[in-house]
């Protein structure tokens, strides 16, 4: 210490000498213990140097130690300097302190107990583990968020939301990047290889995975991307095109293939993940493999998937060879392998869901770095805390309750290597998904809104006035007509209403079998239905406005409560799924 090298080391505490400077924040050096002057730097320790205790045989001065005035003052008023400090004895080999001068010997010091010696150690040490948790938990924190890659598509939804969540998962065929070399055209940007919109409900008790055809001709929007230099240039949009060119050709970004499917389905997406062939590899290995089944022997050259009849659990290149395998399997067609992708799928949820692998650390740790590394995220979910966020929110749903569903599609008359939306099948899927509705039997904590249960009146007591409220240019003529087709005693056409989302039927008391009669007509949900006290409409009738639910006339507002029939599904609770 300083005070030791000034000769200046006597009952000086060092700590003394260190005061606290709240412009800096820090403790500074003060040399000059005895200033009595205010400090430049507000309240700090006292000026004096603090004296040490002295014990009764201090009370003489001695030789070394001149007499000192009441105020502190040694002779003439000079300032005290502190006296030495004493030379500590060895009381192990029998000197005590100040031993020849005349001084008792110095209390020994008390020896902890082997308990307490034990206490320390433990607390020492969890404090340690504590620490090291906390430094190596905050390193593993920013190398997961190191690791994650996420596009700025134009759209930064909150990571977790009241409401249904679809998140669009694609699998990309990009032959670019570490582990993907080898499949096929070196260098490609890749494709749309693989796509599923998954559909949470706003419940979180079911879920449904909607598989996209690759080779479905649609028609791909204009889209907005972002460049590396902060610029957005858009990318034109496309009619009859595959499904799959809505990512990486024309560079277009994961946002192409997110508008493109929001006009195919008319479903809100809120995130989208993206992964590529290492991505199925890494994934699959650290979970400790999928188990998947064949129906039949396997044995695809071009894949490189060779399989007996019967279960096996796959990972790494095996895994990539299974979901990538087409040749040997059903009919040889894309549609054919979106099967085995759904089943390797469901295996896969299974297996992130079991026991072996949630109370594994080290498998948790493995697929948290793998998962960070291999997905590409929008920005609404571009770090672990909202990852962790929307993982927490989905988790919720039960295994049993996710459903696996392939948009119906038809062959392309004028191209066999393609298809086209099978828009009968198609579009009720679609409206189910909107509406959330679920495709497996999921039972509900709360009542159903039972239906009115009026009893409907004859169709031609109705009298009604149609607004559009939503539905395309003329939508309200068109229904009116449709109505009085159907034996509608009046419909009338009322104007442009202000936009709603859902259609609605405005009655009164005394109209509540008209408005029966006109729900069963157009297929109304109960919700629909809304009771006011007096006639809505300026002509004395009811007053039914379409909303963007509006389909066409004579099509029904509400969604099936079951999917078209001919439309497979897949639960993936499924462990006896076989590829044939």
């Amino acid at each position: 210490m300083d005070a030791q090298g000034r000769g200046q080391a006597g009952d000086i505490d060092p700590a003394d000498q260190w005061v606290f400077n709240p412009n800096t924040g820090s403790y500074e050096l003060r040399l000059n213990a005895a200033d009595d002057s205010p400090s430049q730097y507000g309240t700090q320790r006292p000026s004096a140097p603090r004296q040490r205790r002295s014990s009764a045989r201090h009370e003489s001065p001695s030789p070394a130690e001149p007499a000192t005035d009441d105020d502190g003052q040694g002779p003439g008023g000079e300032p005290r300097l502190p006296s030495q400090r004493r030379a500590r004895g060895n009381t192990k080999s029998g000197h005590a302190e100040g031993k020849g001068g005349g001084h008792g010997r110095r209390k020994a010091k008390s020896r902890m107990s082997g308990k307490k010696k034990a206490l320390c150690w433990s607390c020492g040490g969890l404090g340690l583990l504590l620490i090291a948790g906390c430094v190596g938990g905050y390193a593993y924190y920013q190398r997961l968020n190191g690791n994650i890659n996420k596009v700025d598509v134009g759209m930064n939804n909150d990571a977790v939301s009241d409401g249904p969540v679809n998140i669009l998962v694609i699998g990309t065929d990009a032959r670019e990047g570490k582990g993907n070399t080898g499949y096929g055209d070196n260098g490609s940007v890749g494709h749309a290889d693989t796509t599923f919109l998954f559909h949470v409900s706003k419940d979180r008790s079911n879920a449904t995975a909607l598989s996209i055809p690759r080779d479905m001709i649609t028609s791909i929007p204009n889209c907005p991307t972002k460049q590396k230099d902060g610029s957005t240039k858009s990318i034109p949009g496309q009619a009859q095109a595959r499904f799959n060119t809505s990512l990486g050709q024309s560079e277009r970004d994961p946002g192409c293939t997110w508008r493109t499917v929001e006009k195919l389905t008319g479903v809100k997406i809120n995130h989208f993940m993206m992964a590529d062939f290492n991505a199925v590899k890494e994934l699959s290995t650290a979970v400790g493999g999928v188990e998947v089944c064949a129906g039949k022997d396997i044995n695809d050259p071009k894949s490189h998937l060779k399989l007996k009849a019967g279960k096996h659990v796959v990972q790494g290149e095996q895994a990539l060879a299974f979901v990538r395998t087409r040749h040997s399997v059903g009919f040889g067609s894309d549609l054919s392998r979106i099967g085995l992708q759904q089943q390797f799928l469901s295996a896969m949820i299974r297996k992130m869901k079991s026991g072996d692998t949630l109370t594994n650390p080290s498998k948790l740790f493995d697929l948290s770095d793998v998962a960070t590394k291999a997905l590409t995220v929008d920005t609404g979910i571009g770090s672990v805390k909202k990852l962790m966020s929307l993982a927490n929110d989905l988790k919720r749903v039960n295994t049993k309750n996710i459903t696996f569903t392939t948009v119906p599609v038809l062959d392309n008359p004028d191209d066999p290597a393609t298809v086209v939306l099978d828009k009968a099948k198609a579009e009720p899927l679609f409206k189910m998904v909107r509406d959330d509705k679920s495709m497996t039997q999921v039972k509900k904590n709360q009542k159903r809104k039972a239906a009115s249960q009026a009893k409907k009146a004859p169709a031609s007591e109705v009298e009604v006035q149609v607004w559009n409220g939503g539905g395309p240019a003329g939508a309200a003529r068109e229904t009116a007509g449709w109505l009085l087709g159907e034996g509608a005693g009046k419909a009338s056409v009322g104007d442009n209403a202000p936009q709603v989302k859902k259609t609605k039927l405005e009655y009164a008391p005394d109209q509540e079998g008209q408005a029966a009669r006109v729900a069963d007509m157009m297929g109304l949900p109960a919700s629909a239905l809304k009771r006011v006290a007096e006639s809505p409409a300026s002509d004395g009738g009811m007053k039914l406005t379409l909303g963007r639910d509006y389909s066409g006339a004579g099509e029904p507002i509400t969604s099936p409560d079951k999917a078209p029939a001919g439309v497979k599904k897949v639960n993936a609770d499924d462990k006896n799924m076989c590829a044939k």
